[in-house]
């Protein structure tokens, strides 16, 4: 099968808890697919401008806190020590996190992790403009000024309304999903007007042979599962590379993704460790100089 016959859709959004625990099983799977697939983006915008405000934010902010705590007690991934306030909208990060794509998929790729981190790793959650700008600061590669023009272009705009109506057209497979053995097997999520979207995250592969779903949190070897009946020939396990050189490729590192993507001494010279509310966050030495984590003040050393 040719390059590009097998496309794979990611329904995701940056300010997602389960989205976010799903990073080292889909980190891994995309090296494994790495120029095989078509891999596509689909911002669902969990967090929509139409969404009423909370009577009572303190409380909120509380109870998504327990939320997020009782998912990552699953996921294992980090949690900020304190969180702000509940995000008010996922617009501004999709936006930018749309923009970045169109300077590169290494680009988009860190991008949507430093906003990923805002939340997560900062408790300051992306959810204006400036905030989302201001997370992707000193990304390599990146030109800012392009990322700020094209994140408010209408062009950026469109394409992320057109994501948000995608999200809203789930296939029929996901509105009802047995529940398995995951504590997120990713049934359609009803929406305030009446419909459904998917559930966060969710992986559509398309191919000649036809559409399949993986919803919801899940293994990569459930994803193998799924994608090698359509494309042979993928490792059975996630591939793991030596500690120094898989944090100098990803950038950031949790612990969860350490332990599936790197082999090998851990720390790696050089490694900043930054600590959250469930266990640290790696930063490779490049990184550490233009993350906001550095940024604010909280490192350690290793």
């Amino acid at each position: 099968m040719t390059a590009g016959a097998v496309e794979i859709v990611e329904y995701t959004d940056p300010l997602c808890p389960w989205s976010w625990g799903a990073e080292p099983v889909l980190r891994a799977l995309r090296a494994a697919v790495a120029g095989r697939v078509r891999w596509r983006r689909v911002h669902g915008v969990l967090f929509d401008d139409t969404d009423d405000p909370a009577p009572d934010a303190a409380a909120e902010t509380a109870w998504y806190a327990r939320y997020v705590r009782d998912i990552t007690g699953h996921t294992h991934a980090p949690m900020a020590s304190a969180l702000s306030r509940v995000a008010a909208s996922s617009w501004p990060a999709s936006l930018v996190a749309k923009a970045a794509e169109r300077q590169g998929t290494e680009v988009g790729e860190r991008v949507l992790r430093r906003l990923r981190e805002t939340v997560f790793v900062l408790g300051e959650p992306a959810d204006t403009t400036a905030l989302a700008l201001a997370a992707a600061r000193g990304v390599p590669g990146l030109d800012a000024e392009r990322l700020a023009a094209d994140a408010a272009s209408a062009d950026v705009r469109d394409l992320v309304r057109a994501d948000h109506a995608e999200a809203r057209r789930p296939v029929p497979e996901v509105l009802s999903v047995p529940p398995g053995d995951s504590p997120h097997p990713g049934a359609a999520k009803e929406t305030p007007e009446g419909g459904h979207r998917y559930a966060l995250p969710t992986l559509l592969v398309r191919s000649p042979a036809g559409v399949r779903a993986v919803p919801g949190w899940r293994t990569y070897e459930e994803y193998v599962t799924v994608i090698g009946a359509v494309l042979p020939g993928l490792p059975p396990a996630p591939v793991r590379t030596e500690a120094a050189e898989a944090l100098g490729l990803h950038r950031s590192l949790t612990e969860p993704e350490r332990r599936l993507l790197a082999h090998g001494v851990w720390p790696p010279s050089g490694a900043v460790r930054v600590e959250t509310g469930n266990g640290p966050l790696w930063l490779s030495a490049e990184e550490a100089v233009t993350h906001p984590a550095v940024r604010s003040g909280s490192p350690t050393a290793p």
